[in-house]
């Protein structure tokens, strides 16, 4: 009772900024933009948005320079033989002062980067975990902010999956030695559920699953040196989940104005949405769920039923479209874009918060 009457007023509040409309008459619908898996979209400073995705072991990429309406013809960035596109382990991308970074999977455990130069050429693949083969379950995130790039994975070194990490400063062509995150007291983290990373300035959040005490629980390591070190981890919310099995699902992790941490996963059924070191709050059912913040409120999409769903800041719930595994990206202070993945096929569709 008291998660649902904090949620009401979270909503009746933000509903003093945000009309309650959702999708506005004009705006672009759901549109098919290409055809392939796990599409991944990063914004940078002109609101150019640039988009990558798998289609059997190529690397795509497409952009939109008119805030989503449209895009451009996909491109290749690369060939990475048995590429890791499929079950939430898909290319990942960010933009950073040195320009587009994309990091990508392959089945032998070897995680790679590409860095899209000047001349509009991508440059050739650098790998960036340090021992070979050891992220078999291509599981990673990718975030960067400033000079700062920062990768996050699954790592099986030592026989057992832990959370690892690396840098780089210069876009992804190149990475430091790997740093431990996490290693589980209780022998490995969750090994099938997708960790999140967040950065902000010399701030490293990221977010996992962890696997302690026979509990599925999300947990939150922070560092305060850009990467270098983490602190001890900490438990998001107040339940837990008991499971004897992976349920494939890692949750979404974002960065407020105030530097702190806003996340959103799965237990059980219901999507919980927290702060580090505050309760829940459940808002919704079903799985695979994200995160963005636009204009200081948080939005949030997730896939129920079959249905790609978001949820705005006014509490108004838009169904999308059939699909799963939805990523949402602010383009201004205005505007929203979800891209997700429907039989193969990956759409868009461009939402107006005003």
């Amino acid at each position: 009772m008291k998660s649902l009457l904090l949620l009401a007023v979270s909503i009746s509040s933000a509903c003093l900024m945000f009309s309650c409309n959702g999708r506005k008459k004009g705006l672009p619908g759901p549109l098919k933009i290409a055809s392939g898996q796990m599409p991944n979209i990063a914004k940078d400073n002109s609101r150019e948005l640039h988009l990558v995705y798998g289609t059997g072991d190529s690397i795509m990429y497409l952009s939109s320079s008119d805030e989503g309406n449209t895009f451009s013809a996909p491109s290749l960035i690369s060939v990475l033989p048995d590429l890791m596109a499929s079950h939430t382990r898909g290319p990942q991308i960010v933009c950073s002062d040195n320009g587009l970074t994309v990091i990508a999977a392959n089945g032998s455990g070897n995680i790679f980067s590409y860095l899209k130069e000047t001349s509009g050429n991508w440059k050739a693949a650098v790998r960036v975990n340090d021992i070979d083969t050891v992220s078999k379950e291509g599981l990673m995130a990718l975030s960067a902010d400033g000079q700062n790039t920062f990768a996050v994975w699954l790592d099986l070194r030592d026989k057992h999956n832990k959370i690892f990490g690396a840098k780089s400063n210069d876009g992804g062509k190149s990475w430091s030695k790997n740093i431990l995150v996490y290693a589980s007291p209780d022998t490995t983290v969750c090994e099938c559920c997708k960790p999140s990373v967040a950065v902000k300035g010399d701030k490293v959040f990221v977010m996992f699953r962890n696997w302690l005490h026979g509990n599925r629980d999300l947990y939150l390591a922070q560092s305060t040196d850009g990467g270098n070190t983490f602190s001890q981890v900490n438990k998001l919310g107040t339940g837990s989940w008991t499971l004897n099995g992976c349920p494939m699902d890692g949750g979404g992790l974002v960065v407020n104005k105030n530097d702190i941490a806003q996340t959103v996963w799965r237990r059980e059924s219901k999507i919980y949405t927290a702060e580090p070191g505050k309760a829940e709050t459940e808002i919704g059912e079903g799985r695979s769920c994200t995160i963005e913040i636009i204009a200081g409120q948080s939005v949030y999409a997730w896939t129920e039923k079959g249905n790609v769903v978001c949820l705005l800041p006014n509490g108004k719930k838009e169904i999308l479209g059939k699909g799963q595994l939805p990523v949402i990206k602010a383009i201004d202070n205005t505007q929203l874009i979800c891209v997700w993945e429907h039989d193969k096929e990956i759409y868009r569709s461009v939402l107006k918060i005003l």
